[in-house]
């Protein structure tokens, strides 16, 4: 009767307590493993045929207290850089941009004189970013035989899109993300979590996550030019190969750029019309690597001279 007494009474204890939360359990998709891969091999190959556009990171700053020093210089603010780091893994990963860093890059009117530059390469937008929140916290209950411990962090960043010729932000938008983890011990048995310096990560990454594909999205928008390496009769030699999505038997348009005119009104210089003057099919590729490799096109159509205002276009 006194154990039976005893073991009630420990039962009652242990149900006051603070416990760690279930973690939720795993749950097989409603279609099989084997159609998960078919569905992402599709989605690969179709992205591996989009034609890549040069981007590149430059400023992204922590706007927050959060990490600060004394030092101004950006590379000793590991929070920012963290950012930076975090979202040019995802571009590259995502394999579908030509991915250049400008770290030292502060103002875009640095970025329009790299075109003039033989030792680096021009792109087709500026990314610019700051982490502008972020916050921890640590929270925890206790019982009479146990306790736990949640660390939480939270961290909001802002993207922007730059146009290099004229320094117009054409795309802006924010992202938040959050990261937790927690521990418990019950009758001094259990887990005791130190501080956790991987959820900074994870929060930026999830605030990253959350914007990325909307930034992705506009990217893609913006319309791929190639330039023409050599005319040898009816063949030409364009840039972009086969890891930039050109691969034989498509066909490409040969333009020539309209004139370039500056408003009075908007003050930017507006360019007239493109006037379409040939049709080349892609016969071979050549180079090894995305910065070194071209295509082969034979002219279908038109007639095709040296002039620095022609460019190929989808």
């Amino acid at each position: 009767m006194k154990q039976a007494l005893v073991i009630s009474a420990l039962g009652v204890l242990l149900a006051s307590c603070a416990t760690v939360s279930t973690p939720p359990q795993v749950k097989e998709a409603p279609v099989s493993r084997i159609q998960q891969q078919a569905a992402q091999t599709a989605t690969s190959v179709t992205d591996s045929k989009a034609v890549k556009r040069k981007i590149a990171i430059g400023r992204f700053s922590n706007e927050t207290r959060y990490g600060r020093t004394f030092v101004t210089d950006s590379n000793l603010d590991p929070l920012g850089k963290q950012a930076s780091d975090i979202l040019a893994s995802r571009l590259v990963a995502s394999k579908q941009f030509l991915v250049f860093e400008r770290p030292d890059i502060a103002k875009v009117t640095a970025e329009q004189m790299l075109a003039k530059d033989g030792s680096l390469v021009g792109v087709d937008a500026l990314i610019l970013g700051s982490v502008t929140e972020f916050g921890r916290s640590t929270t925890g209950t206790s019982g009479f035989l146990s306790a736990t411990k949640v660390q939480h962090a939270h961290a909001k960043v802002e993207l922007r899109l730059v146009d290099v010729k004229t320094g117009y932000v054409f795309f802006s938008a924010s992202g938040t993300g959050e990261a937790s983890t927690e521990s418990g011990e019950v009758a001094g048995f259990g887990s005791r979590a130190d501080y956790d310096g991987s959820l900074n990560d994870k929060a930026i990454s999830a605030a990253i996550s959350d914007v990325i594909g909307r930034m992705m999205t506009k990217l893609k928008e913006r319309p791929w030019k190639s330039d023409i390496l050599k005319a040898d009769g009816s063949t030409l030699y364009i840039s972009g190969g086969a890891l930039q999505g050109i691969k034989p038997g498509d066909t490409l348009h040969v333009y020539k750029a309209g004139e370039s005119i500056q408003s009075g009104q908007t003050g930017f210089s507006i360019a007239l019309p493109p006037t379409a003057i040939a049709t080349i099919r892609v016969s071979a590729n050549f180079g090894d690597s995305e910065t070194n490799e071209g295509s082969v096109a034979q002219l279908m159509s038109g007639t095709v001279t040296k002039d620095k205002a022609l460019y190929v276009a989808e």
